[in-house]
């Protein structure tokens, strides 16, 4: 599986992003210039397939004893070497398109792709998508034919087992339903139709989330359907897999949802109206003329009308207003530095990432010209954020 995030970047070569190793995570080597990280939890279901495999290789190969657990594990690395291909699959055709790759992790529920950067067009998120699961059914297709070829016995069941996962995971992961590749897909395909990848990503965390409640709902209907009752092992991996999609769909649902609402935040709509004062104009003086005017916010401008700080709203209410007369109104403001001035204009994504990238309480809105426009206050645009929620 894989959570693509293509960015594009011209004809020019991506550069590497640098990986952020996640505590607990060994390295076992490289691919595509991405590092393959396995996660302790790897380890535990390496164990649990060495054991659910023992009687299964002691029937085929009788008297090995506790070789036997070893053969299983030695099994659980040939099934998740299929499961690198996977995602290796997934990390070069992202790299071939222009996208930036990080790193490719091995866990409990299989793997996934660090693509860091989001899909700019529905047919780079498809085939970034779909080649995982295609990878998976060629493995698949040539441990078949190849099982003709082996004899009966270890080697024979590791094969069998490796077309019959491999079947399994190509085929389950195109299930239309994030956070699986066929979700992806699902994406892609209401993206192209819309033209609206958030809308894409909604759809496709709906279906995540059908898919996740068929999940836990198996083991009640299993009985009915192979004629096997479920064991307790039955139930703990559909809570385990079910969990994993509803979480991984409703967090796709959620990130749509708020980038839906993006677009309608403009600093311009939002902006307080300002009112320019001299740094050394008695604070008091400053406010009555902010009231005069209607004005929300202040600023404090040179002697040529270059605004040089913002009125931080926290520290005015704060201070007493017997000692307002005798204070500068620049003793209650923040210097104008970089990342504090902004466009008029911008909103949307662009709008969140100036203010996360400099957090601050207030804003200077300009125009193109230079001229001010306003103030804006971050609590305002929080405000406005949850009122379209």
């Amino acid at each position: 599986m894989v959570d693509p995030d293509p960015r594009r970047d011209g004809d020019k070569p991506v550069e590497e992003a640098p990986t952020s190793r996640v505590p607990g995570t060994i390295k076992v080597g490289s691919i595509a210039g991405s590092e393959v990280l396995v996660t302790p939890s790897w380890f535990l279901i390496a164990a649990l397939i060495a054991w659910i495999m023992g009687p299964q290789i002691e029937v085929v190969e009788p008297g090995l004893g506790w070789l036997r657990y070893v053969a299983g594990f030695v099994f659980a690395i040939v099934l998740y070497g299929a499961v690198l291909l996977h995602e290796a699959a997934h990390a070069v055709v992202a790299k071939r398109l222009g996208y930036p790759v990080g790193a490719i992790m091995l866990h409990f529920l299989g793997g996934a792709t660090a693509v860091e950067s989001e899909a700019k067009r529905p047919r780079d998120e498809f085939w970034i998508a779909v080649v995982g699961p295609l990878v998976s059914l060629a493995v698949a297709a040539a441990a078949f034919g190849v099982s003709f070829l082996t004899p009966d016995g270890l080697i024979g069941l590791i094969v069998t087992g490796l077309w019959v996962t491999n079947l399994f995971v190509g085929v389950l992961n195109l299930v239309p339903g994030l956070p699986l590749d066929g979700g992806r897909l699902l994406k892609a395909g209401v993206w192209s139709a819309t033209g609206n990848i958030n809308r894409g990503n909604i759809v496709a965390g709906w279906a995540g989330r059908v898919l996740a409640v068929a999940v836990l709902l198996w083991p009640f209907i299993q009985g009915q359907v192979l004629g096997n009752e479920p064991d307790l092992m039955d139930y703990i991996l559909a809570v385990i897999i079910g969990v994993f999609l509803w979480s991984g769909a409703s967090a796709a649902i959620m990130s749509a949802k708020v980038r839906l609402r993006l677009p309608l935040l403009v600093a311009r709509d939002l902006a307080r109206r300002t009112l320019a004062v001299p740094a050394d104009l008695p604070l008091a003086e400053a406010v009555r003329r902010a009231q005069d005017a209607e004005a929300g916010s202040i600023v404090t401008v040179t002697s040529g009308g270059e605004p040089i700080g913002l009125v931080h709203e926290g520290a005015l209410l704060a201070t007493p207003e017997d000692r307002r007369p005798w204070m500068a109104t620049s003793t209650v403001t923040r210097r104008l530095e970089d990342g504090l001035t902004l466009p008029a204009d911008i909103g949307g994504e662009a709008l969140i990432q100036a203010i996360s990238k400099t957090p601050a309480p207030e804003y200077l809105l300009v125009e193109s010209d230079g001229s001010i426009f306003g103030v804006l206050v971050t609590s305002d645009v929080d405000a406005a954020f949850r009122a379209g929620a």
